[in-house]
């Protein structure tokens, strides 16, 4: 059944504001190229989306001729402003965005272990409310939050093990505080998934599973270019996937025993320091084991370079190789995995201690995932880290917001 003129033109106009959000600045004409659409169509819908304010003229298109198909024509940038928070256990971070992404402010704050409920909630939301103010954001239309733990489908907090009771009374406070916003909750390692496959290693993929390393463990599956969440949100708790070299089992309340055990932050220091590594404690917000991986890795690759390097560092080389090397078995496990159920082709390590590995660590991750496995399958280092979950939750405010405003009245 042929589409209605109304819904060809909406797809027309959605098509149209995409490729504007993804080229940047274009004219008439090109879109046309783009679009593959008729002058008179283009024109009407031109017409359509300046009419609604959602888009504008922005210039001129350099050497063409002047007159209607040399103007530029871009997305009306401050229609809307998007927040995007990175909730973590030990703090938020705070990005707020126009309609096509740029930033306006940003910020970041700790939340101690033993701050209450109530101010470690009032800590958050007043930041919220800060980056909001210096964004000069009076248009907020959508905020897009990444947290930890299980989200269900109606977007909501659900109790998980370990994680803070302030994270689920955030988004009710940030709702009730900013009442003209939609606010949006997915799991960090879905939105890391996003980010990835945007505009990180995964941009050329449209089957692939992400495998989150940073404080904790968690995967992201996208098949066929969508994310799976799975019947109850919970797809790619691989924290709970019950492995060898454990001490027991994990439990529908406790992770430990399973996955998390061999390949969380805890677990990867703790196998650092075994095998003489430097654990260096800072006060970064990111993993310990980030930081002995990035330093692990980047001592490897520069013995591997300097084919006579003085004894100290062979040594410590060598301490870093096997160390490595074991990490290596241990993700290797919980790739091989979801490798063996899912055939996805490609694993991404995310996360802070993904991209402190590197191509380092990733290729000994393949070789491993190779032996296992008859399914070529490749490895590679996010190339966003923890920055992902932000990325991707701006990115979520983003779709969301354009899915709304980008929908003009039927006519």
């Amino acid at each position: 059944m042929p589409a209605s003129p109304s819904t060809a033109r909406a797809i027309n106009d959605r098509l149209a504001l995409r490729l504007l959000q993804q080229q940047g600045s274009l004219t008439a004409g090109q879109l046309k190229q783009l679009t593959g659409l008729s002058r008179p169509t283009v024109a009407d819908l031109v017409e359509r989306l300046t009419d609604a304010g959602l888009i504008a003229v922005v210039g001129e298109a350099g050497e063409q001729r002047r007159g209607p198909n040399a103007k530029l024509y871009g997305i009306v940038a401050d229609r809307a402003q998007l927040a995007a928070l990175d909730v973590r256990t030990e703090g938020v971070s705070v990005i707020v965005s126009d309609l096509v992404g740029t930033v306006l402010a940003e910020a970041s704050a700790p939340i101690g272990d033993g701050t209450g409920t109530g101010p470690a909630v009032e800590q958050a939301v007043a930041l919220v409310e800060r980056v909001v103010k210096e964004a000069g954001a009076d248009r907020l239309h959508t905020v897009g939050i990444g947290a930890p733990g299980l989200i269900d489908p109606a977007s909501e907090l659900r109790d998980s093990s370990g994680l803070p009771e302030w994270h689920r009374s955030l988004v009710a406070a940030l709702q009730e505080r900013l009442p003209a916003a939609r606010v949006i909750v997915e799991n960090e390692t879905n939105l890391a998934a996003l980010a990835e496959q945007r505009d990180g290693v995964a941009a050329d993929r449209e089957t692939f599973v992400l495998l989150w390393l940073g404080h904790g463990t968690g995967a992201a599956v996208v098949l066929d270019g969508a994310l799976r969440r799975g019947a109850s949100g919970g797809t790619g708790e691989i924290g709970f996937l019950p492995v060898p070299g454990t001490t027991g089992l994990p439990s529908a309340v406790d992770c430990e025993g399973g996955f998390h055990s061999l390949a969380g932050s805890a677990a990867i220091v703790e196998l650092a320091r075994s095998f003489g590594l430097l654990v260096e404690d800072a006060s970064a917000p990111e993993p310990l084991a980030a930081g002995v991986v990035g330093r692990a890795a980047a001592l490897v690759a520069g013995n591997t370079e300097a084919a006579d390097g003085p004894p100290d560092r062979d040594a410590k080389a060598a301490s870093a190789d096997r160390f490595l090397d074991t990490l290596a078995d241990h993700l290797a496990v919980g790739a091989a995995s979801v490798v063996a159920i899912l055939d996805p082709g490609c694993v991404v390590l995310g996360g802070e201690v993904g991209q402190a590995g590197g191509e380092v660590l990733a290729a000994r991750v393949e070789e491993r995932v190779r032996r296992m496995s008859p399914l070529a399958t490749v490895v590679r280092p996010s190339g966003l880290g923890g920055g992902a979950v932000l990325r991707g939750a701006l990115l979520t405010a983003r779709d969301a917001a354009q899915d709304e405003l980008f929908a003009p009245p039927d006519r």
